[in-house]
């Protein structure tokens, strides 16, 4: 989630109370976090089921949209960090990773706290078992201009520095996460099961150490910062100048082609 709200959020609409359920599949989701992703893995290509590809003009006001592809993994070469800080509370951010293939296209996997219907998200409520964990699979023009241009927040997009066959690692691992959670469901947690953790579970996985224990992980506000001084992204400017470079400008709600969109947001690089 990218925006703070401070209000309670004791129970969902299932009627949660912490510490007295399990986590469930079975619940009345919102629309939008309805159907889980999954994916098939063969020797050299990835069917995903489920990509999410929803036109927003408001928060809640979308028309749904998922649809299925294959991908050659051998297609697939780079991978962007993504950071969403919140509007209220800039020290806490989501974040998301964005691959990209050789067309052009950018596939967009963010671990969330998966909503019902009417209910919002804050960090107490993540931290008292009041939301299932979902990984979201979709485009960015779908899962970034949400942001931007719906939820009027800020955006901050980095290429990663990493080899193909890392990309195409730390990807694979996703899936098989993403493929574990759709099949036996688990609470997000607010410090320990969230978007930040589970990257940094994945990266150091594939390579282990490659992230250390950091105050940034539990404040991702501040994670590019991090990620910058551990030498992972492709930049070496001060934290100021990055943004500013870095920075997705809304479309003002135009509706570009998904890979159209994914240049436009890029042309500042």
């Amino acid at each position: 989630m990218d925006s703070y709200h401070s209000g309670p959020s004791w129970k969902g609409s299932a009627g949660k109370e912490f510490g007295s359920v399990k986590p469930s599949h079975q619940r009345n989701w919102r629309a939008d976090l309805e159907i889980l992703p999954f994916a098939k893995v063969k020797t050299d290509k990835v069917t995903i089921y489920n990509i999410r590809d929803c036109h927003y003009t408001s928060e809640n006001d979308y028309r749904v949209k998922h649809f299925d592809r294959t991908y050659k993994l051998e297609d697939l070469k780079t991978v962007d960090f993504l950071v969403v800080p919140f509007r209220d509370a800039p020290a806490l951010a989501h974040t998301m990773l964005s691959f990209g293939f050789d067309d052009g296209e950018q596939l967009v996997l963010s671990v969330e706290a998966r909503l019902e219907k009417d209910e919002v998200y804050t960090p107490l409520g993540g931290a008292m078992k009041q939301y299932e964990l979902m990984y979201v699979v979709g485009t960015e023009r779908d899962l970034i201009r949400l942001r931007t241009d719906i939820r009027n927040v800020s955006v901050f997009i980095y290429r990663a520095k990493a080899s193909p066959m890392d990309v195409q690692g730390l990807f694979l691992d996703m899936l098989q996460r993403m493929n574990q959670i759709a099949v036996k469901p688990e609470f997000y947690d607010t410090l320990t099961n969230n978007c930040t953790t589970n990257l940094v579970a994945h990266v150091n996985k594939l390579r282990p150490g490659t992230i250390p224990a950091d105050y940034r992980i539990l404040f991702p506000g501040y994670s590019d910062q991090f990620v910058n001084q551990l030498g992972l992204i492709d930049t070496d400017e001060s934290a100021e100048a990055m943004r500013n470079r870095s920075a997705v400008l809304p479309t003002y709600g135009i509706w570009l082609e998904s890979k159209e969109y994914s240049r436009q947001i890029r042309n500042r690089y």
